[in-house]
């Protein structure tokens, strides 16, 4: 089955407008995106997806795909069904790979292709044990609790399980606990079918768009990673990453 890589990449975000073409050790954020896409062994297609012809300019300059796509998404998933049914992708599945994560591992984006092996899986999705107290408790963080065949039951940003008869301070030591990491795959028919759903009581509550779709009764498949990723929201966040990464 071909899997094909979508980028959602639009320029007119709230806390960093133009993040896309910022410059990060002398590749835009996009191309480095792009890059390490490419690198992935399981990928047949890469496309980067935006609704603004600056970036679409960008990514023909370096010899990237693009689709231009409407600007009126709601979610990087709205955008990635819209190239699928513009360009009649030769595809089975699709990954949407996040367009703010200019290091992102080809490893990770090759585990969420792995899922696909099981016909179980309508869904894709990472995560990663848990380690730090302030993780769990974080309701910036999204948690997950898994079937015994790694498929999600439930995701919160509340800390779940809830540990009866322990301090919180014990919790990690008393059980496995599981961070989501925002990456997703989709079937395609799975991919044109939900982006049709309407938000779901779940979802609204939590504001945790996958909510919608174990609501509606898709199967989320899971791969435990052990990789960081390092997403890039504000100016601050391009700091540290060329800091760490000594740019």
């Amino acid at each position: 089955m071909k899997i094909a890589g979508i980028i959602p990449a639009r320029y007119a975000s709230t806390r960093f407008p133009g993040k896309p073409l910022i410059d990060i050790g002398g590749k835009s954020m996009i191309q480095r995106v792009y890059g390490q896409s490419m690198q992935s062994a399981l990928l047949s297609d890469v496309i980067v997806a935006t609704d603004d012809e600056r970036i679409a300019e960008h990514v023909r300059s370096f010899g990237g795909n693009v689709c231009m796509t409407s600007a009126e998404h709601p979610s990087g998933t709205d955008r990635c069904r819209e190239v699928v049914t513009n360009m009649s992708l030769d595809a089975g599945a699709v990954i949407n790979i996040q367009g703010d994560e200019p290091f992102i591992n080809p490893r990770q984006i090759d585990m969420l292709c792995e899922c696909f092996s099981d016909e179980r899986t309508q869904i894709a999705t990472l995560v990663k044990e848990i380690t730090d107290e302030q993780v769990l408790f974080s309701p910036n963080s999204p948690k997950v609790i898994l079937d015994k065949d790694g498929f999600a039951l439930y995701f919160s940003r509340e800390a779940i399980p809830h540990i009866r008869g322990k301090e919180k301070k014990d919790w990690l030591s008393a059980h496995n606990f599981y961070q989501h990491i925002g990456i997703y795959g989709y079937r395609r028919e799975v991919l044109l079918d939900i982006t049709q759903i309407p938000p779901s009581s779940l979802e609204q509550a939590e504001s945790l768009e996958q909510l919608r779709w174990l609501e509606n009764g898709y199967r989320i498949k899971t791969s435990v990673t052990s990789l960081d990723t390092l997403a890039i929201d504000t100016p601050e966040d391009l700091e540290k990453i060329s800091e760490l990464y000594d740019l």
